[in-house]
């Protein structure tokens, strides 16, 4: 049976040590100022806010860390992420994890997929974003680890990072659907094609249309799982709809359309766990990426039109 929740619990994350380009880490702050807790309070549902998990900002590391590109760092914060993910699912509370770059993925997912190993089930992914994240070490052009967190997540990638939590492999790629993809790096389009998952990129989406491709996603998410996790990458729409990024690309999801693939995974009753990241307040105009984000978070709550 899928669980219903009555209860959310909302992690910021202010990380933007897995990109190159600094003002993701401002994000949970301005999502919160553009109405979560009243937005999500009206659907009905009670909510808790455990704030912000401890991240340092890169002024205050040593030179090291930016070396190694804050691995160590983006570890840590993980860790404590994975933790506050599981203890939320624990006490029968959804999370909502706002962020911050998408490395953090690898700490919301490596929650979620414990929580559910211990009742030897799996969980699905539907994972929305323009870029496909599934670059390693040895594919990546920039060794930006938000270009790697799916890789990571299916068991390649630094042993650290794959091994959190005490286990590889959070994911079944037959379970993982990835929507929107529209640029790759070259090696990385080797990777996307050999790893197993399934990928819609912005031609079929195009040609099919959302309800269709979406459709088929939730059927690779929900095939012998106990539910689908949510990682949504607001670059996945495009920038006329979410300025507001750090890695924009045009040609992306339409407003609707990005509406329609939450409130189809709400329909189906299965989420499980969400998280929405790259919000860069820094380059939203009005304020319009933040409430977009919000309004999404409803349309994955259940908020229907009618």
């Amino acid at each position: 049976m899928p669980r219903k929740f009555n209860s959310v619990r909302i992690i910021g994350v202010p990380s933007d040590l897995g990109a190159n380009i600094r003002g993701a880490n401002v994000g949970p702050s301005a999502v919160r100022i553009a109405g979560l807790h009243d937005k999500i309070s009206v659907l009905g549902y009670k909510i808790e806010d455990a704030g912000d998990i401890l991240v340092p900002i890169r002024e205050t590391l040593p030179e090291s860390a930016a070396k190694e590109k804050y691995l160590t760092t983006i570890t840590d914060v993980c860790d404590l992420l994975r933790m506050e993910v599981e203890m939320s699912l624990d006490r029968d509370m959804m999370p909502i994890v706002i962020g911050g770059d998408h490395s953090i993925a690898m700490g919301t997912i490596s929650g979620t997929s414990a929580f559910y190993r211990k009742k030897n089930q799996s969980i699905g992914l539907i994972w929305v974003d323009a870029h496909a994240d599934m670059n390693t070490p040895a594919s990546s052009p920039t060794g930006n680890l938000h270009g790697m967190p799916l890789s990571t997540l299916l068991g390649k990638g630094i042993t650290q990072l794959v091994e959190l939590g005490g286990f590889a492999g959070k994911l079944r790629p037959e379970n993982v659907a990835l929507v929107g993809i529209r640029t790759l790096d070259h090696e990385e389009k080797r990777i996307c094609r050999e790893s197993g998952i399934r990928y819609f990129t912005m031609r079929e989406i195009d040609e099919r249309g959302m309800a269709a491709i979406m459709k088929e996603a939730l059927a690779v998410a929900t095939k012998g799982t106990a539910g689908i996790h949510l990682s949504f990458d607001v670059d996945g729409i495009d920038p006329l709809y979410a300025p507001g990024v750090s890695t924009p690309v045009t040609g992306g999801l339409s407003y609707r359309e990005a509406h329609l693939a939450l409130e189809m995974i709400a329909d189906t009753g299965m989420l499980t766990s969400m998280e929405f990241v790259e919000l860069n307040p820094m380059r939203d105009v009005a304020h319009k990426t933040a409430e977009l984000l919000v309004e999404l978070v409803q349309s994955a709550l259940g908020k229907s039109i009618v």
